[in-house]
Parts: structure tokens; C-alpha cells; sequence
């Protein structure tokens, strides 16, 4: 048989060539069909969660006349920015801004501490009922709040604490609070994960188990605290049903509950209002949806504020779980 020539060899080896390019290509465009579906489906899901607060950014930027206009959706005629100084009175911003701290920052700072402490025995040492201490820690997470309010308010109001900031702060302190099991199970589970030498080094220095704990196992668990501290924070932030029960004074309301007074009073303004105006001219009735969408936006504008500056060591602490094995 006669060898094949090369004008033959170098066709085989175009239409090799041909056919790699061909491959290659299918390849790259299946990628980039993949790539742009995986960021439809990003940008679908951010865009669900950022429309309330562009929604709300919107409309506190609007004056009334704009929000009772029915051609405008999103961009206002003319930017206002007289709701928020409305908004700032009549939540009573500052005085609120200053009960919500106390309440959040120092509940969770406490929870912290006092959650890291009994996460950390819980995970690290063996004692005698510790199946069943384990057991009523997930059982208070299990138990709904509205059911004991009742027992709870009469005990705090025995010890004379209705009123104060002490029914959110004492309790965290001894490693409750609101959501505050749920910290402990958080604790448990990173100590868990970290190797059994550190204490066996310690041990061997002479340290004893509250010095192992604070010296050495403390300061490692840092990804858990800040999860732990910014958890607390945002639901002690917007919680409203605790404080209900136990601030009765409007001296002592935080942010979220004076935005509900607020909201309470514009829609019965607003009730009021429109029962006045005649049929024929009900579309121009006034409206406060303005305002209170500016309210929303300064009640929530400080947690906004520490996520800022906090999301980028928020979402490394959820991914990390802790030393990598021995």
C-alpha cells in the first residue's frame, strides 16, 4: 500500500484541528450560556430583596403631591427631603436611637459572653445531666416567647423592672435573652470543631479550665461572636414584642416601637382625612406614605450602617467552622 501524501496528511490534520476548534467552542459557549443564567438567577433573587428598600428609598424622597400621582412610580418630580426631618420628630429619633442601643448592643455583648461560656461547656466537658441541661437549652428555643409572657411580665414586675432596661439585659447576661439558646447551640458546635491539643497544651503549662477557656479557646472563637453579636443585635433591633410588655413608658420606647406608633397614627390621620373628602375627589386625598417610609428608613438605618461595615467579616466568619484538623 502507498503512503498517503502530504496533501492528504494535511488534510486529516485540518479536519482534526476543524473538529478540536469545534469542541472548544461548544465548551466556551455552554460556559458562558451557564455563567449568564447563574447571574440571571443572582440577580433575580437580589433584586426580590433590595426592592423594599428601593421602594422605601423612593417614596421617602417623594412629596405627597408625587405620591398621589399615579404616573410616578420611582423618580419623583422634584427630591424632598422634609419627610425624614418630619420623620425625626415624630419617631422621637433620638431618644429612641438611644433605648434601642442600650437594648440591642448591650444584650448582645452580654449573649456574647455568657452564651460563649455555657456553648463552650457544653461542648468541651462531660458532667452528669448534661443530656438533659442540653435538652431544656433546645426546648426554651422550642417554646414560643407569647406563651410564658404572662409568668414573665408578673415576675418582672415583682422585681420591679417593668419600665427599665433590665428585662432584656439580665437575662442575657445569664446566657438567655431573646434567641439566646440558639447562641448557645451556635457556641457548641464551634468548639466542637476545635482540636483537643490546645487544652491538652494548656493543661500541661498549668492553666486551669476557666484560663484555657479565656486565654485560649476565647479569643479562637472569634467567626462565632461576631455571628453571634450581629444576630443578636438585628433581632433585638427589630424585635417589638418584648418590648411592648415591658416598656410602658414612652420614655423608654426604642425605635421600633415608636415607628409603630407613628404608622398607627398616619393611617388613622389618614382614615380621618378621607372620610372628609367628597367622592369626586377622592384620588387627590392626602396621603403619609412619605413619611412613613422615611420613619422605616431611619429605624433601620443604623443596623444598615453596622452591616456595612461589618458584611465582609460576617460572611468569613459563616464560612469559616473553625481550626482545620490536627
Amino acid at each position: 500500500m502507498s503512503s498517503p501524501s502530504m496533501t492528504e496528511k494535511y488534510a486529516g490534520l485540518q479536519g482534526k484541528a476543524e473538529e478540536v476548534w469545534k469542541v472548544t467552542w461548544i465548551k466556551r459557549g455552554r460556559g458562558i450560556i451557564g455563567t449568564i443564567f447563574y447571574y440571571l438567577v443572582i440577580l433575580s433573587l437580589a433584586f426580590v430583596f433590595i426592592y423594599p428598600l428601593l421602594y422605601m428609598v423612593s417614596k421617602s424622597l417623594m412629596r405627597p403631591e408625587d405620591v398621589a400621582d399615579a404616573t410616578i412610580q420611582w423618580i419623583p418630580k422634584e427630591f424632598s427631603l422634609r419627610n425624614y426631618s418630619i420623620a425625626l420628630k415624630e419617631i422621637n429619633f433620638w431618644p429612641g436611637l438611644l433605648n434601642s442601643s442600650i437594648i440591642s448592643f448591650g444584650s448582645a455583648f452580654l449573649q456574647v459572653i455568657s452564651c460563649s461560656i455555657v456553648g463552650y461547656g457544653f461542648a468541651r466537658y462531660r458532667f452528669p445531666g448534661q443530656a438533659l441541661f442540653l435538652a431544656m437549652v433546645v426546648f426554651t428555643f422550642l417554646v414560643p416567647p407569647q406563651t410564658i409572657v404572662v409568668p414573665l411580665f408578673t415576675f418582672f414586675l415583682d422585681l420591679g423592672w417593668v419600665n427599665t432596661h433590665l428585662p432584656f439585659v439580665v437575662p442575657a447576661l445569664l446566657g438567655h435573652g431573646l434567641k439566646g439558646s440558639l447562641f448557645v447551640l451556635i457556641f457548641i458546635q464551634f468548639y466542637r470543631t476545635l482540636p483537643n491539643v490546645l487544652e491538652e497544651a494548656a493543661r500541661i503549662d498549668g492553666a486551669g479550665a476557666f484560663r484555657t477557656y479565656w486565654m485560649i479557646m476565647f479569643p479562637l472563637a472569634k467567626p462565632a461572636m461576631l455571628v453571634v453579636f450581629l444576630f443578636s443585635v438585628v433581632w433585638h433591633w427589630n424585635d417589638l414584642f418584648e418590648p411592648n410588655m415591658y416598656l410602658l413608658v414612652p420614655e423608654y420606647f426604642n425605635l421600633a416601637q415608636n415607628m409603630a406608633f407613628f404608622n398607627g397614627n398616619a393611617n388613622l390621620e389618614l382614615q380621618q382625612a378621607a372620610s372628609s373628602v367628597s367622592t369626586g375627589t377622592l384620588g387627590m386625598a392626602p396621603t403619609l406614605q412619605n413619611q412613613i417610609m422615611a420613619g422605616v428608613m431611619l429605624t433601620i438605618l443604623p443596623v444598615l450602617i453596622l452591616y456595612m461595615f461589618t458584611q465582609r467579616y460576617f460572611v468569613e466568619s459563616v464560612e469559616r467552622s473553625g481550626i482545620a484538623g490536627e
